[in-house]
């Protein structure tokens, strides 16, 4: 099913066939996972999101709008699995396992590891600690490698608009993580 359009999968899924889903979400579960952990950071959360996603799918293809009629089907799992991160985000939770730690890369010394760890931590803290929008913004232009123009239309913004989350984010970030370029090179 490779050769079968995103538009055709949604019209089988909505009369119920299973494998045109199930080659929806081999096509597209690893992009929501992407875009999902790195909007909520953490991967259990990410699996979640997709599932909450693909069950949307599932049971609302038949609303399902076509691009002759509506939205490409992948703005349309940006915006609605982007939306999810962000209601989730916005809720107390319990902490994610991923807090504990990732193992060390044994390619790596211990101290390279070490450093790259801590720097990985400082650049996800950093992102997580953006405003909404603005990280959302980010996750999609630079992450996801989106258009501005195509990150505006998911956010329901201007380009301009998401401009300017660009940049407060770019300078926030910068101003968090300045010291970061230099300590990595000491290493």
């Amino acid at each position: 099913m490779d050769e079968v359009s995103d538009d055709e999968l949604m019209a089988r899924i909505a009369a119920g066939d299973r494998p045109a889903f199930e080659a929806l979400v081999d096509r597209h579960l690893p992009r929501c996972l992407r875009l999902a952990e790195r909007v909520v950071g953490s991967r259990a959360e990410a699996e979640e999101v997709a599932q909450e996603f693909f069950l949307r799918v599932w049971t609302g293809a038949g609303r399902w709008r076509s691009a002759d009629g509506g939205a490409r089907f992948t703005t349309w799992l940006y915006r609605v699995v982007t939306n999810l991160c962000l209601d989730r985000r916005r809720r107390p939770g319990m902490a994610p396992l991923e807090s504990a730690g990732d193992p060390v890369d044994p390619a790596d010394s211990a101290l390279t590891a070490l450093h790259k760890s801590r720097a990985a931590a400082r650049v996800a803290s950093a992102v997580a600690a953006l405003p909404e929008r603005q990280r959302a913004a980010l996750v999609l232009c630079f992450f996801e490698g989106l258009s501005d123009r195509a990150a505006a239309e998911i956010l329901d913004l201007s380009p301009g608009a998401v401009e300017s989350l660009l940049v407060r984010a770019r300078r926030r970030l910068r101003e968090e993580l300045g010291d970061l370029r230099e300590a990595l090179l000491e290493a």
